[in-house]
């Protein structure tokens, strides 16, 4: 009888634990688009015009930098207005040269006209202009070598497809930190020719 209750508990937990991951991810805006092709985890989407607040990040899983909490302070109220602005998904990651930065998505709501001014310095907002992209999910911590891995993926199925890219890969990442390894909604991207 204690077996099948200890059972029952583990099995409510992982219920929850599902559940709640899911609930947590699903309770944000997450950037908007539309899908054109869909195979398993690979999918071809177009993305209207997105504005950005970005800034300086180092390695992936380098909590030390302060790159969210910059951000995260801008959304709390540590802008020019002190206007507080709804957290969404994902995180977005990229790299240019041996810079690498991290952005969040402004709601929808907002327009670059409407976008508070950063106090911080090393944030500033951004424009990412409309177009088709190829994305492809994967799950696992934000490693460089889970990054290398997916985005080698998702080259191949582009080669496959004879379709090519421009620019930098763009990573999204949509789950907080506790989110377990298996449980996790990442992305990677790159824009379409």
């Amino acid at each position: 009888m204690k077996m099948l209750f200890i059972g029952f508990l583990v099995l409510v937990s992982i219920l929850l634990l599902l559940g709640g991951c899911q609930a947590i991810r699903g309770g944000y805006e997450t950037a908007p688009y539309t899908i054109f092709k869909k195979e398993a985890a690979f999918e071809i989407r177009e993305y209207p015009l997105l504005l950005l607040v970005e800034t300086p990040s180092g390695n992936p899983g380098n909590k030390q930098d302060g790159s969210f909490m910059r951000l995260f302070g801008f959304i709390t109220g540590k802008n020019a207005a002190k206007e507080k602005i709804r957290m969404t998904t994902p995180v977005y990651m990229t790299t240019q040269g041996p810079q690498r930065s991290m952005a969040f998505v402004m709601p929808q709501t907002f327009t670059v006209s409407r976008i508070p001014q950063p106090l911080d310095a090393t944030l500033q907002v951004r424009q990412v202009e409309a177009g088709q992209f190829a994305v492809l999910r994967f799950s696992g911590r934000g490693t460089e070598s889970r990054e290398r891995i997916a985005l080698e993926s998702l080259r191949n199925m582009m080669k496959g497809l004879q379709l090519d890219s421009s620019g930098e890969p763009i990573y999204g990442y949509f789950d907080p930190p506790w989110t377990p390894p298996f449980l996790r909604r990442n992305e990677v991207m790159l824009r379409l020719k």
